[in-house]
């Protein structure tokens, strides 16, 4: 229907009148002619299909792009970004912005072989070390100045507010250096056993962070498993992670099936309180163990009385990413409790009964939506 092509412009490569990626008379034109919006789409859609071409075609106007479009064009080369990309990148670190040459640094430093990860590898190596005698711990000695070249390669020289200048740099050369750069420097320890080595001196919070940070630039599934730990282990105290925030990244470096069965034990040892962060990291529908223990944890939450508004967070997503297969079993969760003689003032039993009848609605139109719509055609 010609009528909604509008729609299609926010897509990349659905502009109506886009030329074909093979087109390559029609690129170069709409490439110099289009809209700011038709020029990152075609971008985007060429870098999924060929990404030297989609690189090569943003060298050819680089420099006279301005700065803010500069930003967000290189920011597409994260899609298929390879060790081919680190020559451009590289020129990138002397970029006239500061944000440009910010996220060039930080992809490069997602290239475990490139120049600058070697660079940032030296630097965070010269930091950090075994202690020489005593029990095995890891000792760090942060840097004392920001010189020009941690600065060209990306490290921001001034801290925010109410922070040290040392940790502030010391963060940023751990989190760029590549992940294996640890393992050989401590011992030739798993990132398990580096991760569950002591920090001295009130060190471990800043050195596990930016290991976390590394570990979702790097997008690195041993180290992730590694600071994420167990799913039941005390919510604000994971051998690694310091934040839910943080583990919900570090969950993103996991393949989907790992990422859902941890998050199932997670909501199976704390409850659906804090993982609202957790269950949008999972592929929908939550189907398994994922969506038993969702549907478990409610149960639970009914029964202890709480009100259901103050989980309206997670019955919302619940309604858009349960299984519909789960249905049958919240049919016994909207059926009210046997009246009792004395009921108490504060019952929430009639508020958790319409709550459970409305997701258990909603499963069952989703279910009805995806038959219509998978019905072989006559």
């Amino acid at each position: 229907n010609p009528a909604w092509r509008f729609a299609l412009r926010g897509v990349p490569g659905g502009a109506a009148g886009a030329p074909a990626p093979e087109d390559a008379e029609g690129v170069a034109r709409l490439w110099e002619e289009g809209l700011f919006a038709e020029r990152v789409a075609l971008l985007a859609t060429l870098r999924e299909r060929d990404p030297a071409r989609a690189r090569e075609l943003l060298a050819t106007t680089w420099r006279t792009e301005r700065a803010e479009d500069r930003l967000l064009f290189l920011d597409s080369l994260r899609a298929g970004l390879g060790e081919a990309d680190e020559p451009f990148l590289d020129e990138a670190l002397a970029d006239r912005s500061r944000n440009v040459r910010s996220t060039a640094a930080e992809l490069l430093s997602a290239l475990p072989g490139s120049a600058l990860a070697a660079r940032m590898a030296e630097r965070a190596a010269s930091c950090v070390s075994l202690a020489l005698t005593g029990e095995p711990r890891i000792t760090v000695e942060a840097p004392h100045e920001c010189d020009a070249g941690m600065e060209r390669d990306g490290v921001t020289a001034k801290p925010p507010a109410n922070r040290g200048e040392r940790s502030w740099w010391f963060g940023q050369l751990v989190e760029a250096a590549p992940l294996a750069t640890w393992p050989g420097r401590l011992g030739g320890r798993t990132p398990e056993e580096v991760v569950a080595l002591p920090v001295d001196e009130g060190w471990q919070s800043e050195l596990h962070g930016a290991w976390c940070r590394a570990a979702v630039r790097q997008r690195d599934a041993a180290w992730s498993r590694a600071l994420l730990g167990s799913p039941g282990s005390p919510v604000a105290d994971g051998p690694g992670a310091v934040s839910l925030a943080e583990r919900a990244q570090l969950l993103g470096a996991l393949p989907e099936g790992e990422r859902a069965a941890w998050v199932a034990g997670f909501i199976a040892a704390h409850g659906l309180s804090d993982s609202f962060q957790l269950l949008a990291t999972c592929t929908a529908p939550w189907a398994g163990p994922l969506g038993a223990a969702v549907v478990d944890a409610l149960t639970t939450a009914r029964r202890a009385g709480g009100y259901p508004w103050s989980y309206s967070g997670i019955m919302g997503l619940a309604e858009r990413c349960l299984d519909p297969a789960e249905a049958p079993r919240l049919d016994t969760l909207t059926q009210p409790d046997p009246p009792v003689a004395d009921p108490p003032a504060n019952s929430t039993t009639a508020y958790w009964t319409d709550a459970f009848a409305r997701l258990t609605g909603t499963l069952r139109l989703r279910e009805a939506m995806h038959a219509e719509l998978t019905r072989p055609p006559a």
